[in-house]
């Protein structure tokens, strides 16, 4: 058995393949009925960021957080249910514009989380998006070890508005920041609700002098 068939066996023990939303055994993560209950969700909107207090440029993201989409998100990032993170993925890369746009940045970062954070949750879901679209898309690399969370606070989906903003400032630290000048970059997270969090990531980001930074979630509030 060589390496890869060994890791994707692996995974598969981790990641069952069945469709996210229904259970049923599906290879892809996503079966025929569920696919066409989520195009009939999406969006897959490019929203271009206007405002001067912002350190990005677009907003990318596949759904409104509502409804069934809400719910799969929050069983993914709070129930334990990882293996969404497949599902999430394959669904994006079945839609060609998006696909091409994701094509055309050189670095994917993940919104970080804390030590302590992780060691509860046991898995980053953001990085878990990322790393998985960045195996897909051959010419972006997932960039791990720039953007590090440095505190642990209190869950931003816990405050108002006014309370993130304040709640996230500082909480990141740009390191390594070599590796990102003069790059393209899109900075990858499950949900937009505010912007507070995203824009504090970019903002450290921003530091490394990169050509763009761009934001990409799978459902925006």
């Amino acid at each position: 058995m060589s390496i890869k068939n060994f890791y994707d066996w692996i995974l598969n023990l981790v990641y069952p393949p069945v469709c996210g939303i229904c259970g049923k055994f599906n290879q892809e993560f996503l079966c025929k009925k569920c696919q066409k209950m989520l195009e009939a969700e999406a969006k897959f909107n490019v929203d271009k960021v206007d405002n001067q207090e912002y350190f990005f440029e677009n907003h990318l993201y596949i759904f409104k957080y509502e409804g069934i989409i809400r719910k799969l998100i929050l069983n993914y990032k709070f129930n334990e249910k990882s293996y969404l993170y497949k599902t999430f993925v394959n669904f994006l890369l079945k839609n060609e514009k998006f696909f091409k746009i994701l094509k055309s940045y050189d670095t994917i970062i993940p919104v970080p989380v804390s030590s302590k954070r992780l060691n509860e949750r046991g898995y980053n879901q953001s990085e878990l998006l990322a790393n998985d679209i960045v195996k897909q898309i051959a010419e972006c690399e997932c960039v791990k070890d720039c953007l590090v969370k440095n505190k642990n606070i209190i869950e931003q989906s816990k405050l108002n508005k006014e309370q993130r903003q304040k709640n996230i400032q500082g909480v990141y630290i740009l390191k390594n920041k070599e590796k990102l000048i003069n790059k393209k970059i899109l900075l990858i997270d499950d949900i937009y609700t505010t912007g507070s969090t995203a824009n504090e990531c970019c903002k450290v980001l921003q530091k490394a002098k990169p050509k763009k930074i761009d934001v990409f979630t799978v459902a925006k509030d």
